[in-house]
């Protein structure tokens, strides 16, 4: 029985030092040519942000005051209660009555 378990562990050993001496390396060729891509710069596309969109007033959250807004992408847009449609956060959205609730 000791035999079996030494030689079992020895089988064990050798499998696993085999296992681990493999390791691949890629072809000098292939390098050269992934480095020349990867020095290329990324271009980044411009992202349009809309002045207005369109929202269901149930998927709109409610102010203090009482208005709507709606969140989108790192933007706010409040309701206009004239034409129902959202627009993009503008300071002259303080004074005017279309974007208070009537």
């Amino acid at each position: 029985m000791p035999k079996r378990l030494l030689l079992a562990i020895c089988v064990a050993a050798a499998m696993l030092i085999a296992g681990c001496s493999k390791k691949h390396t890629p072809e000098s060729a292939n390098t050269s040519a992934s480095t020349a891509a990867a020095k290329k710069p990324a271009v980044k596309k411009r992202v349009v942000i809309p002045k207005v969109i369109v929202v269901n007033d149930s998927a709109a959250k409610k102010n203090i005051d009482g208005r709507l807004y709606y969140d989108l992408g790192g933007h706010r847009y409040w309701r206009n209660y004239d034409d129902g449609k959202y627009y993009l956060f503008n300071q002259s959205m303080y004074t005017d009555k279309a974007f208070k609730p009537h």
